[in-house]
C-alpha cells in the first residue's frame, strides 16, 4: 500500500500543525533511532496517557516513515477527526472477528509495502497503577507471525506528566522532556514455525511485552514489578476508562486496539 498523494498532504499538513504545538508543550529526547527497519515494521510501544499515539507519530514521521495507527472504529466517525484518518490511511478495528481480520489484512498490506504500523499491544491504557506496562493482547505478535515483519519494541517516558492519564488539561508548566527509546526489532524466531494458535500467540506477546518493558526499566532506572498487571485477575474492564480502584467508568469509550 503505497501512501497516495491525498495522504502524503495530509501527513504534512498534520505535521505541520503538531510538531510546533508539540516543541512547544515538551522537549524530546529521541534515542535508538538505529534500530529502526529500512523496510516495514510493526512498531509496539507503552501506552500510559490518551497523548501517546502523538508523541510516537512524531518520532516515526520525523524519521521519515507515516505513521498508521490501528484505532477503534468509533473516531472514524468522529466529524473532521474521522476524515483525517481515513485520509492519512489509519486502519479501524472491530471488536468482532470478522472485523478484526479485515484490519490485521489491512495492516498486513501496510507493512508488506514497507510502511510503520503502530499497534499498542495493551489495547487500552495502563490499568498498572505505577504505570508499568501490563498484560498484552495477541494482535501485534499475529500480524507479526503473519507477515514475518519485525516488531519494534518502544517505550516513552514523560508524556504522562504533560497529560496524566484520564486528565482533562495540559501539564506545561515547569517544561517536561518526554524521553523516547526504540529497541532492537524483538526475536520471534521461536514461534514462526509453530501453529498460530492462543498458546502460540500468548507466548509471542509475552516477549514482545518484556522487551517494551525493559526498555521502560531503563527510562525510569527502576525495575518493573515481577508480576504483570492483569486487569482480569483485578477485575478491571479490558477496555474504556476505569477510575481508581478497578470499576468502569460508563461514561468514556473504549481506547486504543
Amino acid at each position: 500500500m503505497k501512501e497516495s498523494a491525498k495522504s502524503r498532504a495530509t501527513f504534512m499538513l498534520l505535521a505541520g500543525l503538531a510538531r510546533p504545538l508539540m516543541n512547544v508543550l515538551m522537549a524530546k529526547k529521541w534515542e535508538g533511532m538505529e534500530n529502526l527497519p529500512p523496510g516495514g515494521f510493526i512498531a509496539v510501544p507503552n501506552h500510559c496517557t490518551e497523548i501517546d499515539p502523538i508523541v510516537i507519530g512524531h518520532m516515526v514521521y520525523n524519521q521519515k516513515r507515516p505513521p498508521h495507527f490501528l484505532a477503534k472504529t468509533g473516531l472514524f466517525n468522529v466529524p473532521v477527526l474521522g476524515s483525517l484518518l481515513h485520509a492519512t490511511k489509519q486502519i479501524p478495528v472491530e471488536r468482532s472477528t470478522a472485523g478484526a481480520n479485515r484490519s490485521l489484512q489491512v495492516a498486513k498490506e501496510v507493512v508488506d509495502a514497507g510502511g510503520a504500523i503502530i499497534i499498542y499491544p495493551e489495547g487500552t491504557l495502563t490499568r498498572d497503577p505505577d504505570l508499568w506496562p501490563m498484560k498484552g493482547h495477541t494482535g501485534a505478535a499475529r500480524l507479526a507471525l503473519q507477515t514475518g515483519a519485525p516488531v519494534v519494541p518502544m517505550a516513552h517516558w514523560g508524556a504522562q506528566e504533560v497529560f496524566p492519564r484520564y486528565a482533562k488539561r495540559f501539564h506545561i508548566f515547569p517544561r517536561k522532556t518526554v524521553r523516547v527509546l526504540v529497541g532492537k526489532p524483538v526475536d520471534l524466531s521461536a514461534f514462526r514455525e509453530q501453529p498460530l494458535d492462543r498458546a502460540t500467540l500468548t507466548a509471542a506477546t509475552e516477549v514482545i511485552m518484556a522487551a517494551i518493558t525493559e526498555l521502560l526499566e531503563t527510562l525510569r532506572g527502576e525495575p518493573a514489578p515481577a508480576e504483570r498487571w492483569d486487569p482480569a485477575v483485578h477485575k478491571q474492564s479490558k477496555h474504556g476508562r476505569f477510575i481508581q480502584g478497578g470499576s468502569p467508568d460508563a461514561g468514556e469509550g473504549e481506547d486504543g486496539k
